[in-house]
């Protein structure tokens, strides 16, 4: 178009009449030499222009890719810090108790319990985590009773361990970690809720089945005559029948104690077997010679059966569990057993909760000095109801009280009255 017009332009001036008149032949020619010149130079500036076209189109093209590859792209993972990684919880609890045992003095007591736990993510699919407790070195028990002139208090190792997720809904955890173990309806049968095991442990739910494993060293140290590694595990399943949610399993744990000395406590105080029965060398009751050490006269080769329901009563969630206990090494007082309920919940201002149990813990159905260190003021050898009662002042706040109606020392032929009352303030956070 530019070359048309140039040559249009050109050419009205060189034949326009006023032009021939005031031309020479020499400037004419000159003209016309400029002329050719000019029009050469348009040539070569369109040629130039169509090329800067085509490589402005390939520039857009390439452009137009790299974005759309660019949005394809997943977006890079975020860096976590230190702090992201890492999570506090803990708990603080306020008790007033009271125990009244026939034969003895009616006790009060004020205690506390408070407990840290802090937990990192140094992996994405490996946890560790330390907890620390209030308490001594009881193994079912992190509190502490008040008193002593207000004493300085012992705060202990709760917790320590790794957990590492070795495949989806497998977590293998070694270290003092949390019972892996179920406990039908957060109860204690045979396992007190503040033991902490410590060894090894598996977990592994999937679908509609779970399995837990727990290897536990009751005593570790080889030099010491009593040392003990202890194994077990469970297998379950739930599923739902119109509106409950049934989950149910069996137990097997194989607890090796005959001939060995309590790993807490003293040898020679039948009391520090927590119910279970006891012998010195000679196959006497344990106690009966002075200052003479006792042994274990069991195993505990245990077998749990147990069950829950869980449904809504209106608004009200509510909870229906058993548990059976039963030991394979003596011939009689070998079985334990547990059946009660839970309604409502105390999570937040204003909601309530009640349970009920009533649990019948025959003197070697289970090992006695890991289990519910409250009900009959601990060990086996012991029945009776357990109540509670728990109301939520807010999210982390809730008061409650307990009660035991406990009949202690069933098979040593003193079988005697024991009530407990707790009341408590409980405060959690995270």
């Amino acid at each position: 178009m530019k070359r048309i017009l140039s040559l249009t332009v050109a050419a009205s001036i060189i034949f326009s009449p006023a032009a021939f008149a005031a031309v020479s032949d020499e400037d004419f020619a000159a003209l016309r030499e400029q002329l050719a010149a000019v029009s050469a130079r348009l040539e070569e500036l369109a040629a130039e222009n169509a090329e800067l076209r085509a490589a402005q189109d390939q520039a857009d093209t390439a452009i137009s890719e790299v974005k759309t590859t660019v949005a394809e792209m997943p977006a890079p993972a975020t860096s976590q810090s230190w702090a992201d990684r890492i999570k506090l919880d803990g708990d603080f609890r306020y008790r007033y108790e009271n125990i009244d045992k026939d034969g003895s003095d009616s006790r009060s007591r004020q205690r506390i319990r408070a407990r840290t736990n802090v937990k990192a993510q140094v992996a994405d699919n490996t946890e560790v985590g330390f907890g620390l407790a209030t308490g001594g070195d009881d193994p079912v028990s992190t509190n502490q009773t008040l008193g002593g002139g207000g004493s300085s208090k012992s705060v202990v190792l709760n917790l320590a361990y790794i957990n590492w997720e070795a495949a989806e809904g497998l977590h293998v955890m070694a270290g003092k970690f949390k019972n892996p173990l179920k406990r039908p309806g957060s109860q204690a049968l045979t396992w007190d809720g503040d033991w902490t095991p410590e060894g090894l442990a598996l977990k592994y739910r999937r679908d509609w089945f779970f399995v837990n494993v727990l290897g536990t060293y009751l005593e570790g140290d080889s030099r010491k005559r009593n040392d003990n590694f202890s194994w077990g595990g469970q297998f379950g399943g739930t599923t739902t029948v119109g509106d409950v949610k049934l989950t149910g399993g069996i137990g097997f744990y194989s607890i090796p104690t005959k001939g060995q000395a309590t790993t807490y406590g003293d040898p020679s105080d039948p009391g520090d077997f927590f119910g279970n029965t006891a012998v010195e060398a000679d196959g006497a009751a344990c106690g009966t010679t002075e200052g003479e050490s006792c042994v274990y006269l069991y195993d505990y080769d245990l077998t749990q059966v147990f069950a829950e329901a869980s449904f809504d009563i209106g608004e009200w969630p509510a909870l229906v569990f058993f548990d059976y206990i039963s030991n394979s090494d003596p011939s009689d007082n070998d079985t334990g057993w547990m059946l009660g309920t839970k309604v409502g919940q105390a999570k937040d201002r204003g909601e309530m909760q009640f349970t009920y149990y009533y649990a019948d813990k025959e003197a070697d159905s289970m090992l006695g000095l890991l289990t519910d260190s409250d009900f009959g003021g601990g060990g086996s050898d012991s029945k009776g109801h357990w109540l509670q009662f728990n109301y939520g002042i807010n999210k982390s706040l809730a008061i409650g009280a307990q009660y035991f109606i406990n009949e202690v020392d069933v098979v040593s032929g003193s079988k005697t009255d024991y009530n407990r009352l707790m009341i408590d303030m409980q405060w959690k956070w995270k």
